[in-house]
């Protein structure tokens, strides 16, 4: 198993082997300040939220290859990331606008407002089943 994170303040996108051999660069070129990212294995994609000049929801192959903006408008300082394997969603909260909301993993379309607080300050988002759950600080 692999596992990857982000290191916003190298702008940088890295993954590992669990035990922390063969650790490489997938992604170094056009990231400002990722913040968070989720892996669907099966699909062969990784997600990831970006906070800096321009916020937005990005997707890639595992490789780091074919990166594409689902998500540019909108959203500010989008925080936690998470997907829904069973309806192919990706969910999403942000700190800013006290939104969680998510869109279709695939086409990036179909975008929805799931919860909308007032002063939540939302840190991460998780979908499991029929729930979804979040923190704030």
């Amino acid at each position: 198993g692999n596992i990857y994170w982000a290191d916003h303040g190298f702008n940088l996108i890295e993954v590992a082997r669990l035990n922390g051999s063969f650790r490489y660069v997938v992604i170094s070129q056009g990231l400002d300040q990722p913040r968070s990212i989720a892996v669907h294995p099966e699909k062969g994609y990784l997600f990831w939220t970006e906070w800096g000049q321009s916020p937005c929801i990005g997707r890639a192959h595992l490789d780091g290859s074919e990166k594409v903006v689902l998500v540019s408008l909108g959203i500010a300082w989008p925080n936690g990331i998470s997907i829904d394997y069973e309806e192919n969603k990706l969910y999403w909260c942000d700190a800013r606008t006290d939104k969680i909301e998510r869109i279709d993993l695939e086409s990036g379309g179909s975008r929805e407002i799931v919860l909308s607080g007032s002063n939540v300050d939302m840190f991460s988002v998780a979908v499991f089943g029929a729930y979804i759950y979040w923190s704030d600080r």
